[in-house]
């Protein structure tokens, strides 16, 4: 429909679509509908009492400067904790280098704000994570993609991509959205070194690191970055004046409704990315920050992520075995040692959007179609499905009901197949 304001929109709103997530999530919200699709926390595991003590007693002490406006950096005492968090995976930061966002996708959008002109490339692994690729869209940007495979992103095919000129690596290295994989440690220790001779700087973005179930724990693309320029310069001077712009998020662990990130990023990088924040917001939220801050200061949260881990794992178990029993032999999947997704391969011949109408209508599951995570809209045959949000029982039955309309649409092609082969 044309109205007096279809002309009057600038130019970047042309790239913009709304997520196909939050559409199909929309779909979905019928209480008989069994959803795979969202990337939705358990609600079960959010530490309801334990917020309502934290809001409380940041109420009852600190009520007139929790309403106050905050420093756009965020909450001091809140970016020291996260500098203590982060160094138990070798991150050596310094809360210079530390600013809060209203959650992680904020901290794309200001990456987006401060590095990309119009037509910039950023190389992106394939798929990836649908949020990101909405964000950059805002700031036409291109993409150029590299496969993944059980090992995360192929390293064999990043140098043809670099000679492109990307303007940077966005990689999720631990447990990706959507594929679920984890990039080896052989796999970021090629990157950093690539990514250090061509000059291209990497957004790392972590928000499931904390959540691994199986598995050891492998050091952070920021970490070795840092390693690399130590060991090649060997001036002390590695940590944060490198490559890597790291980006995490407490929506995984505490609550995604409390919209808090945060960015870790070299000095100069951070202050830009404050004047960016200053035009958007001013700051996050003070009373969320704070909330969280008396939530956390005293170990809270580690406790909490062994229950979520606990939580986690035994779904994705479920998921893992059910699918075992139910799916079709011509259907393979990823098997995730962490995060919240695994990601499936169906025969060439399926199409998964078209199978996901079929799926709502008439067998009441849902699931995310692969071509959403791919930037050229690739990907029929792929699909996401979230194992952290359905209770166990849930998951055992939705597998079972879209296992049966996979095995009838392969049976029907096969049929048809059949019928076509003249006699």
């Amino acid at each position: 429909m044309t109205t007096p304001w279809n002309h009057r929109y600038a130019l970047r709103t042309e790239g913009m679509t709304a997520s196909v997530i939050r559409e199909l999530l929309k779909l979905t919200e019928a209480p008989d509908v069994i959803s795979f699709a969202g990337g939705l926390p358990a609600p079960e595991v959010f530490p309801v009492e334990e917020f309502r003590r934290a809001a409380d007693t940041v109420l009852r002490e600190y009520g007139p400067k929790a309403l106050q406006y905050g420093a756009t950096e965020g909450f001091l005492p809140l970016r020291q904790h996260i500098v203590k968090m982060m160094r138990r995976y070798g991150v050596q930061a310094h809360e210079d280098n530390v600013m809060i966002t209203s959650g992680s996708q904020q901290a794309l959008d200001l990456i987006g704000m401060l590095l990309l002109n119009p037509g910039d490339k950023i190389l992106t692994e394939r798929p990836t994570y649908l949020g990101a690729l909405q964000a950059w869209r805002a700031y036409q940007a291109r993409y150029i993609t590299v496969p993944i495979d059980q090992d995360g992103l192929m390293t064999e095919y990043l140098e043809e991509a670099l000679r492109s000129g990307p303007k940077f690596m966005y990689i999720l290295p631990n447990f990706q959205n959507p594929g679920g994989v984890t990039l080896s440690l052989e796999r970021r220790m090629e990157l950093v070194r690539m990514a250090d001779d061509y000059g291209i700087p990497i957004v790392e973005d972590d928000p499931y690191g904390q959540l691994r179930y199986s598995g050891e724990h492998l050091p952070p693309l920021v970490v070795l970055d840092c390693d690399h320029l130590e060991s090649r310069a060997r001036d002390g001077h590695g940590y944060f004046h490198g490559n890597v712009i790291y980006t995490s998020t407490f929506s995984k662990t505490l609550a995604p409704g409390l919209r808090l990130g945060w960015i870790v990023a070299p000095v100069e990088v951070l202050q830009r990315c404050v004047q960016c924040k200053q035009g958007m917001d001013l700051h996050t939220s003070t009373l969320n920050q704070m909330i969280a801050y008396e939530l956390i200061k005293d170990g809270f949260l580690d406790q909490h992520v062994k229950l979520i881990r606990r939580v986690y794992r035994e779904r994705r178990d479920v998921m893992l075995a059910a699918m075992e029993r139910c799916f079709p032999e011509e259907v393979t999947w990823t098997r995730p040692d962490g995060g919240l997704f695994l990601w499936a391969w169906l025969p060439e011949e399926l199409d998964a959007a078209e199978l996901l109408k079929e799926a709502v209508a008439r067998h009441k599951v849902a699931f995310v179609p692969g071509s959403a995570f791919y930037p050229d809209g690739s990907g029929h045959n792929t699909m996401r499905l979230n194992f952290s949000n359905a209770r166990p029982e849930m998951i055992e039955e939705g597998i079972r009901r879209l296992g049966l309309l996979l095995k009838e649409r392969l049976a029907a092609l096969r049929r048809q197949a059949a019928v076509a082969v003249p006699a």
